[in-house]
């Protein structure tokens, strides 16, 4: 059978010379950007390599490849559940690998003599998984949230695995098919107040804060840990800090560690052949020298603050300590380990509470359950550069070049994976990520899924407008996310905003990966908003993101008024011209209500007069309902039509973000009448067929504006 190659454009790795900005215009790179960046970027060849490091191929498509080098070869391709074939192949010659060669993750060798060289051999579906429903019309919507604003009468002062299953509960009840959260990767337990979601320590791990106290056995079977919990003092503490309008990290942390450390002296007193040890001893396994790293740096990073005023930036640490597989390090293991299995019972308990979320999400039959998020890279000083020094380009900075949202750059402070040697690895590091982020998860959220063509790099010492862009093997990339996609039976969404080259959203929908639509985003440059039914089919639609204003702060310009109280604005000329963008925005906004029939006609037509109200916020939750998009996600910020962000991009500590909470308890939330109407009208609405453009006929399965 002859096969015929894919017919697409490969995209060479390495530096982009020039760029187009957000504005349209052709920018061109800086020699002197250029140069640090080149120095950097130089691939690191095996010598004498006679076969690349790996080859990823599409199910379907011609599998070929060339050794090199002289002479004939002996080749053996072993499968990845068992058995192979063999063959030879000279030199120069095209090697034509089975077409029944199997989804999944081979090794290919070449011998000659008694020589050997190897390739992984990757071969990926055509694209994700798609639940069957959502290919056939069918429309879904679900609940947005960052998992630490969540109120609740049983926290201990942010929202926990407790109060995920209990909103799980409460959205699956009401016809809901998911509930989406911030990144869960792990942080800094011992530096509490480095709290951003998306500067993780790690991306394999979890945060242990989110751990419910309330649901760990150990904890309550423990004399001790009942002692220390019926104490006044620590009742008073728990009270504060779950009244607290914001979440105080240190206060949590440190509660929370204090109890969980009594419950895992419980824990310790079980019989080695206790089922919970048992399975312990086999999450360990499972998670081999990675756990090992991460409970390590998390341990040593408590011992070493003990010491003195260390930071949570291994690249900081006494020298001695800097390298993860140092001697100095192994004998810190060696002389904790029990403070290091502490951490690692830490992380066990984490996965299971999620695990058990997502198990509850099936029980009830929601059809995606759990919607993870996946950051774009992880901390320069955190636990995955610390464990894998190699693997990070150490000496650069991830971000953004200058845009609208922020128009002097971003620099993420987040270490970028080296492409060259991710492909020596054989995409291994990639593979186990996107595994550690889909297990418990029934989609996954690719933050930035730009980053998978092309990354902003921003040299040490540079201003973030003082960066380049790096290409990645996107099509390598793209084919392992489907793999993994269709083994977990995860669905993929790619947060697709900002400057999107062509090629990106080419890649995107032959991949089956869902679009990210943002209310806030669609429009044309004349502020006409995108009918709902003329979303794409494969895509989410979302009225706004952590990133961007809630509702009703986009209405009231808060985000503005916030962005110049903060210095974030150039000058006042590009702040004057951000509000009157704004308030073309709205009128384009409320005009398009207005034309779907969405709003009582005493709601004004003249947006500068027209405030935010019950009847505005309604209406544009039933806009985005009507959407064509399969997935609809809503923020519980705009059910509770609250306005305080949860994160001003561009700031660090001139505001508290990633610590705003909920304005009310979940049990509140779901004995508001008002919002039950609101929720049965958008459950009624994504049950339906597509709206046509145009004002909608009233029916009875589509409640009045008035309602």
């Amino acid at each position: 059978m002859v096969l015929k190659a894919k017919k697409s454009v490969r995209y060479p790795v390495g530096l982009v010379d020039t760029y187009k900005d957000a504005y349209g215009n052709e920018q061109v790179i800086a020699e002197e950007t250029r140069e640090k960046l080149m120095q950097l970027l130089a691939p690191q060849d095996i010598a004498g390599a006679r076969l690349p490091p790996v080859c990823v191929f599409r199910q379907g498509k011609a599998m070929t490849l060339k050794p090199g080098g002289e002479g004939d070869y002996g080749w053996i391709i072993t499968y990845e559940k068992g058995g192979g074939t063999e063959g030879k192949v000279s030199a120069g010659q095209v090697l034509s690998l089975p077409d029944t060669l199997p989804i999944g993750y081979h090794q290919l060798v070449l011998e000659q003599g008694e020589k050997q060289w190897s390739c992984r051999i990757i071969v990926a579906p055509s694209g994700c998984y798609e639940p069957e429903p959502l290919t056939n019309g069918r429309r879904w919507w679900g609940i947005t949230v960052q998992l630490y604003t969540l109120r609740s009468q049983h926290n201990w002062g942010i929202g926990d695995f407790g109060d995920l299953k209990s909103l799980v509960e409460n959205v699956a009840r009401r016809g809901g098919a998911f509930v989406g959260f911030n990144p869960l990767h792990s942080l800094y337990p011992a530096e509490p107040e480095a709290a951003s979601p998306y500067s993780p320590s790690s991306r394999h791990w979890l945060n242990i804060i989110y751990i419910d106290v309330n649901q760990v056995e150990d904890f309550h079977h423990s004399e001790a840990a009942q002692a220390w919990w019926r104490r006044d003092d620590i009742q008073r503490q728990v009270l504060v800090a779950r009244t607290n309008r914001w979440v105080d990290y240190t206060s949590v942390t440190t509660l929370k560690l204090a109890a969980l450390r009594l419950a895992f002296q419980h824990f310790c007193r079980r019989s080695p052949l206790d089922h919970r040890k048992t399975a312990l001893q086999q999450f360990i396994r499972n998670g081999g020298e990675s756990l090992q790293q991460q409970a390590t740096y998390d341990a040593l990073l408590v011992y070493l603050k003990a010491q003195g005023d260390i930071p949570a930036d291994w690249r900081r640490w006494p020298e001695e300590y800097r390298e993860a597989g140092g001697d100095a390090v192994m004998r810190f293991r060696q002389e904790n380990a029990e403070e290091i299995q502490f951490y690692c019972w830490l992380q066990w308990v984490a996965h299971e509470q999620l695990a058990a979320c997502f198990e509850r999400s099936r029980q009830l039959g929601m059809p995606i359950g759990l919607y993870r998020d996946l950051a774009v890279g992880g901390a320069q000083g955190g636990v995955d550069t610390w464990g894998d020094r190699q693997l990070y380009c150490l000496d650069v900075t991830l971000g953004a070049p200058p845009d609208p949202l922020g128009p002097q750059g971003q620099n993420w402070n987040l270490t970028p994976m080296h492409p060259y040697a991710l492909q020596q690895r054989g995409y291994q590091p990639f593979i186990d990520m996107l595994r550690r982020n889909m297990a418990s998860s029934g989609a996954l959220r690719i933050d930035h899924v730009m980053g998978l063509l092309r990354l902003w790099w921003i040299p040490g010492g540079d201003t973030a407008a003082g960066g380049a862009y790096v290409r990645y093997p996107v099509d390598d990339l793209l084919a392992i996310v489907a793999l993994e996609s269709q083994r977990y039976r995860c669905l993929v969404i790619g947060e697709d905003l900002g400057t999107v080259p062509e090629e990106v959203v080419q890649r995107l929908e032959e991949n089956g990966i869902y679009s990210y639509k943002v209310l806030f985003f669609e429009k044309d440059r004349k502020n006409r908003y995108r009918a709902p039914c003329e979303y794409p089919r494969r895509s989410m639609a979302t009225i706004t993101t952590h990133d961007l204003p809630t509702l009703r702060g986009f209405w009231q310009g808060m985000d503005l008024t916030l962005g110049k109280d903060l210095g974030l604005y150039p000058s006042d000329e590009i702040l004057q011209l951000q509000l009157e963008e704004r308030e073309l925005a709205k009128q384009g906004m409320l005009d398009a209500l207005h034309e779907q029939g969405l709003l009582p006609q005493r709601v004004g037509r003249n947006a500068a007069l027209t405030s935010m109200s019950s009847h505005l916020n309604r209406g544009v939750q039933r806009y985005l309902a009507d959407s064509a998009s399969a997935l609809l996600g809503l923020q519980l910020e705009d059910w509770l039509d609250m306005a305080t962000p949860v994160n001003v991009p561009g700031t660090d500590r001139e505001y508290p973000n990633w610590r705003r909470k909920l304005s009310r308890t979940l049990d509140s939330i779901f004995t508001d009448r008002n919002l039950e109407r609101l929720i049965r009208d958008i459950d009624l609405r994504r049950g339906g067929p597509v709206p046509v453009r145009g004002r909608k006929k009233k029916t009875d399965a589509t409640p009045s504006a008035d309602a």
